[in-house]
């Protein structure tokens, strides 16, 4: 699938780190370093800008070592970037760690998904159909 980017950062275009990697990790675009106090979160730019087409979506995620090593996540997580979407690509990021955290120019801040996505058409009814599960919710099969 070829997606149109425009890169106003002063990094490579995202890639793919292994052949079957499902994500391509964004790269903060920075004049300075920020420095991410605990539980603070600042929008972290790109310097991306995509056209995705109809029926498609970009799902911006943690990084996992990220998140492990330094508590640092993605809020909101997954974002999704909509395929009219033409600002630039920024990712919100939380750090819910005990410690500062300093993001440097070309830092991987995030990964991002492409997928696939259907919209819906909504049938309003009076009843909907019976399940095993019904109406059991959160926990309702136990540990």
């Amino acid at each position: 699938m070829k997606i149109k980017i425009i890169n106003k950062s002063h990094h490579d275009l995202p890639q793919y780190a292994t052949p079957l990697s499902a994500g391509v990790d964004l790269r903060a675009n920075l004049e300075s370093p920020i420095i991410l106090e605990p539980m603070q979160r600042r929008l972290v730019p790109t310097g991306l800008f995509i056209a995705l087409p109809p029926g498609f979506e970009a799902q911006v995620r943690p990084r996992s070592g990220l998140a492990l090593k330094h508590g640092l996540t993605v809020l909101n997580s997954p974002g999704t970037i909509d395929a009219d979407y033409r600002g630039e690509v920024c990712v919100i990021l939380a750090n819910l760690s005990e410690e500062p955290f300093v993001i440097n120019d070309g830092e991987r801040i995030a990964q991002m998904v492409i997928a696939r996505h259907e919209q819906a058409e909504w049938e309003l009814v009076d009843q909907l159909d019976e399940t095993e599960r019904g109406a059991g919710g959160f926990g309702h099969t136990g540990r």
